[in-house]
């Protein structure tokens, strides 16, 4: 599916989304994060917006694995 133009968020939006996970980033950082090339970004206008799902993915948990998925043998040596 391709991307909506309601993927791309400003700055201060992408903020707003890290402070509403508790974690706080002033919308500076997160446009050096995208000058940097750590978050996809797009310059309009002189304005600076970058990818809704980059930044949530951002304060997204880990993901769970089931021990069945993991290569076997790799735990072994801590069996004892």
């Amino acid at each position: 599916m391709a991307p909506s133009a309601g993927d791309w968020i400003s700055l201060a939006e992408a903020s707003d989304i890290l402070a509403a996970a508790n974690v706080r980033f002033r919308p500076a950082t997160i446009g050096a994060w995208a000058r940097d090339g750590k978050l996809q970004s797009i310059k309009l206008g002189g304005r600076r917006f970058v990818r809704r799902g980059e930044v949530r993915a951002l304060v997204a948990g880990p993901r769970r694995v089931r021990a069945a998925d993991l290569q076997p043998g790799l735990f072994e040596e801590l069996g004892g």
